[in-house]
């Protein structure tokens, strides 16, 4: 099993003394700001998280909450005073936002130098063309999961079930940059089994629990469940996890595998975009 819990904790760790480095060298101290609109009660529980693990890693952090009718005009032009601040490394907006809110429009409005959740158009076009950028956190999370675990990447046949802008887009570039060959499974594949059962990196990212069984996994295959869905049952991922861990080499589980890494990459993400600013 890898245990997602404990490369985040080996991450944040590593980041830490990369700051006190960076800081020990004549750099500033990195500072993050946070944006959340509404309460959300999983959302505030998300941000306090990221606050904590800044602290724990050296940087800095501001929040800014606005209630649930705050229009989108005051909260693209809190995102955008927020990208002239010279006091500010990096950028994130809680999503999703109230309903009469554009994510994507809140999203173009990040400096992307600061977007350090790597969402923006041009470090998705940077990221997409080979280029190095600020990369989303949790495809980045996976990739090194999946070093973790000791997973030949290079030459190895990926398949991920999901082509969503947050995780599969990013991860088709991601394993491509690493030589894998990859093919981007969705809703209207014809025969998933037989498609996912080629991979020997199997990653699922589509968002229906128990979607991908025994059936779906190689023997010996690595998988990677990104899945995180809140069932009466409590929270299972896109694999049901007790098959395909009778066939899988290595696998994630839900909850502790790859959730615990988006923060530790956001911290990775906010300490790089203060180093770039600082050049």
């Amino acid at each position: 099993m890898i245990d997602g819990r404990q490369v985040s904790a080996e991450v944040r760790e590593r980041v830490a003394g990369e700051v006190a480095d960076f800081i020990a060298a004549g750099g500033h101290q990195p500072v993050l700001a946070t944006v959340l609109v509404g309460d959300d009660p999983a959302s505030h529980v998300y941000v306090a998280n990221k606050h904590k693990a800044c602290e724990a890693a050296g940087i800095g952090s501001v929040h800014h909450e606005l209630p649930a009718d705050t229009s989108q005009q005051d909260l693209v032009t809190l995102v955008k005073a927020l990208g002239d601040d010279d006091e500010v490394d990096g950028i994130l907006v809680q999503l999703p936002p109230p309903d009469h809110i554009d994510a994507d429009a809140v999203i173009a409005a990040i400096d992307p130098t600061k977007d350090v959740d790597g969402l923006t158009a041009t470090n998705a076009g940077l990221l997409a063309g080979g280029r190095p950028g600020l990369v989303p956190c949790t495809p980045a999370g996976v990739i090194e999961l999946l070093d973790h675990a000791g997973t030949e990447i290079e030459g190895a046949e990926a398949v991920i079930v999901g082509r969503s802008n947050l995780v599969g887009r990013p991860l088709i570039s991601l394993l491509l940059g690493r030589n894998a060959t990859v093919t981007a499974a969705h809703s209207r594949t014809r025969d998933l089994p037989g498609v996912c059962s080629r991979a020997d990196i199997l990653i699922a990212a589509v968002g229906v629990p128990g979607l991908l069984g025994a059936e779906h996994v190689k023997p010996g295959a690595t998988v990677i469940d990104v899945g995180i869905n809140r069932t009466d049952d409590g929270l299972k991922g896109d694999v049901d996890f007790e098959a395909a861990a009778e066939v899988a080499g290595a696998i994630t589980p839900v909850p502790g595998g790859v959730g615990p890494m988006t923060i530790a990459l956001l911290m990775v993400n906010t300490l790089a975009a203060a180093k770039a600013r600082a050049k």
